[in-house]
Parts: structure tokens; sequence; C-alpha cells
């Protein structure tokens, strides 16, 4: 499976975790280089599970808040900890 912006692949990795819907990579199949941590919105401080939004930037484009990572999951998102989930402009499958 792999996760595509603007036609590059930000992560590709058969190595998926599937929750609510959203296809969770391990980093190390993800473009790290091209993600930057977004600012903290009060909607993700609230978030029980530590959610760490990041914006992607690519051919010199940003694109805000396509991927997330939770860094302090609770048991119902245990498997998914650390991993990237993607959505928006990013397209998955």
């Amino acid at each position: 499976m792999q996760a595509t912006l603007n036609g590059h692949v930000i992560a590709r990795s058969d190595d998926i975790v599937d929750n609510g819907g959203y296809a969770y990579f391990p980093p190390g199949a993800t473009k790290l280089e091209w993600l930057e941590k977004a600012p903290k919105t009060a909607s993700d401080n609230a978030c029980p599970h530590g959610v760490q939004f990041y914006d992607a930037v690519v051919d010199d484009k940003r694109y805000p808040r396509v991927a997330w990572s939770y860094e302090r999951p609770q048991p119902s998102m245990q498997t998914v900890g650390g991993r990237f989930g993607f959505w928006k402009d990013v397209k998955v499958g």
C-alpha cells in the first residue's frame, strides 16, 4: 500500500495497520524528511491519544495537517502508536 501526495510517494509499506478506516504506516516506510510538526490546536491538545499533526512540504509547496501520529495512544489505539496516518490531499491505496 502507498500514500501519494501530488504524484510523490510519501509512504509505502505492506506493514499496514487499519484502525477507524485509516491506514497507518510505520515510520521507517514514511518520508519523514517531508513532514514538519504542525502547531497544536486546542482540539489536538484535548485528544486523549496525544495526537501530533504534520504538514508535508513537497516541491516547495506546503500541505497543512495532512499526516498525524499518536504519541500517547490509549489502549484502543495502541496498535497505531508511533505510526502515520494520512488524509486530505494524500491518496492512500
